[in-house]
């Protein structure tokens, strides 16, 4: 019981994090410099231009009524994450008009605005993703085209958020719509290579003369286990050990530099894994 308290609370305060993450890039780059590459902000920011209602304004009204869609079509499986996350991040928005107003850009670099535009939420949408959050929002339409349709949804988000950015073109400057371009190119990279790299982790193939010494430092010191098995070098014949090993990026630090100093006969390999799915690691589910 104590042990899923604490993982919900964890969760609940990464989610918290991602959505302050996504509120901030939104609010404070997106919105003052009229990008608009894709999503309900995006929507939200050429809405805003063409109507007398503000970019939060509309974010929310168009993010509740995605969730009022999400329960007609779900019912209770609607996820609670997805209803957090959407009314966190609707909140915070139309707070910050209220309270932190913005008449024009924080400042007069729109490629530095942009850079934090994509960065932040990216990085929001990297969070949710790991723990297995949705961001509300286009996601709710990606799971009923799921659940309902055999439409491609990447396809089909891809072409929402591309007919966005073009009317970006025609609603403010071409400037506008090319960073918006910019922005809609470089999000799926940037979201990808986020992802990657909050998962990253470090595989070892250790070969050695002998195994003890480096597996008891890593049941001991690291707390994690190890497969190992024999084998035999093809030139000297002789009988070795193949330890095969999985590490957080802080843990291999520390395996490596126990090996480099305590076997220095022994031969590494480090590999860069982002998707280890098993105990200790990501779940199976």
């Amino acid at each position: 019981m104590k042990k899923n308290i604490k993982i919900a609370l964890f969760e609940y305060t990464m989610i918290t994090l991602a959505a302050v993450l996504l509120v901030a890039g939104v609010y404070f780059f997106k919105f003052p410099n009229n990008f608009s590459f894709g999503g309900v902000t995006g929507i939200a920011v050429v809405l805003s231009a063409v109507t007398p209602f503000s970019a939060g304004t509309v974010n929310f009204v168009i993010n509740m009524a995605l969730l009022v869609v999400g329960f007609i079509f779900f019912g209770r499986e609607f996820g609670e994450k997805t209803v957090y996350v959407s009314v966190l991040i609707s909140l915070g928005l139309s707070g910050l008009e209220r309270y932190v107003p913005m008449a024009k850009p924080l400042t007069q670099e729109p490629v530095l605005e942009l850079v934090f535009a994509i960065v932040l939420p990216a990085l929001s949408s990297a969070i949710l993703f790991n723990i297995g959050a949705s961001g509300g929002g286009t996601d709710i339409v990606a799971m009923i085209l799921k659940k309902y349709s055999t439409v491609n949804i990447g396809t089909a988000l891809f072409l929402v958020d591309l007919m966005i950015t073009v009317a970006a073109c025609f609603i403010f400057d071409a400037q506008t719509g090319l960073f918006s371009f910019c922005g809609l190119m470089a999000k799926s990279l940037v979201i990808d290579g986020a992802i990657e790299n909050i998962n990253l982790c470090k595989y070892f193939t250790i070969v050695c003369d002998d195994p003890e010494p480096i597996c008891d430092f890593i049941h001991e010191k690291l707390t994690r286990s190890a497969t190992i098995f024999q084998a035999e070098g093809t030139y000297t014949h002789n009988r070795k050990y193949v330890i095969l090993t999985v590490m957080k990026r802080g843990q291999a630090v520390q395996l490596r530099n126990y090996i480099r100093l305590n076997e220095p006969s022994a031969f590494m390999m480090i590999t860069n894994s982002s998707e280890i799915i098993g105990k200790g690691f990501r779940g199976l589910n």
